[in-house]
């Protein structure tokens, strides 16, 4: 897969109450990411929280999940 860049947020919410296949993850934040290429993708964070409008990187796939950590 290749890198779908880096983007500012959308919007986010926390995930509590998380689906079967994630629900170790619980709590987990989940972005929609305006790519610089002009798209959106949905995506999971790592590191610190996020807020609307905060610049974000690119970090990796996690079994074909987009993960992205703020821009520092």
């Amino acid at each position: 897969m290749t890198s779908p860049g880096p983007g500012a947020v959308y919007t986010e919410t926390l995930i509590y109450a998380a689906p079967e296949q994630f629900v170790k993850d619980a709590p987990y934040q989940l972005v929609i990411v305006t790519l610089d290429a002009g798209k959106r993708l949905t995506a999971r964070m790592t590191g610190d929280r996020v807020q609307i409008g905060d610049k974000v990187d690119f970090a990796e796939f996690r079994d074909g999940i987009p993960f992205f950590q703020k821009k520092v």
